[in-house]
C-alpha cells in the first residue's frame, strides 16, 4: 500500500513522531561489544527487551548511559565473552 486516502469533512495536519523499532535496536546494541570506540544509538524504543538488552551489555562489562530515547555504549573495559543461558533466555 502506497497511500492511504482519508475522505472527510476536516484537513488532516500535524506531525507524528515514529519511535525506533525493537527488532533494528537489539542487533545494533549487540555489535556495540564489537566495537572499540563508544557508541551513541538514538531513538531506542522503551521496552523491556531494549532494557534486557542493554543488561546483557552491561553484564559484559561495557558502560551504558540511557537517556529517553538514546544509550550511550562504552565497551572499551568489557571483559566477559560469554552469556549465561538464563541471562539471555
Amino acid at each position: 500500500m502506497d497511500r492511504l486516502r482519508i475522505v472527510g469533512g476536516q484537513r488532516l495536519q500535524g506531525a507524528v513522531t515514529i519511535s525506533g523499532a525493537k527488532n533494528a535496536a537489539l542487533p545494533q546494541i549487540a555489535a556495540s561489544l564489537l566495537s572499540p570506540c563508544p557508541l551513541e544509538l538514538t531513538n531506542l524504543p522503551d521496552v523491556t527487551d531494549v532494557e534486557n538488552m542493554l543488561g546483557v551489555v552491561r553484564l559484559h562489562g561495557a558502560d551504558v548511559t540511557r537517556s529517553a530515547h538514546a544509550a550511550t555504549i562504552d565497551t572499551s573495559a568489557a571483559v566477559s565473552k560469554e552469556t549465561s543461558y538464563d541471562t539471555v533466555r
